[in-house]
């Protein structure tokens, strides 16, 4: 049975494999167009160019997220219930 890459959950996914800004998109569930603006302003996940494709490692894009995990993290933290 072969299965197709995109058929592997996310966190199975091996750190070295490719993926391409369409992946992405679909894996952060936005649009490709929002993905193409993040990388053009520079916040998104780093992108690189194999001939005129552009690929980010599954690496780099966990290590997006958990930078946008912890920016969105609160300075000081919630007081206690009292």
């Amino acid at each position: 049975m072969n299965s197709h890459p995109n058929d592997v959950p996310f966190h199975e996914r091996h750190d070295d494999e490719l993926l391409t800004l369409e992946d992405v998109a679909q894996i952060l569930r936005t649009s490709p167009n929002t993905v193409r603006w993040w990388r053009q302003i520079g916040t998104g996940p780093e992108f690189f160019k194999i001939g005129r494709r552009l690929y980010t490692s599954v690496a780099d894009l966990r290590r997006f997220i958990r930078e946008q995990r912890l920016a969105a993290r609160p300075v000081l933290p919630r007081p206690k219930a009292v």
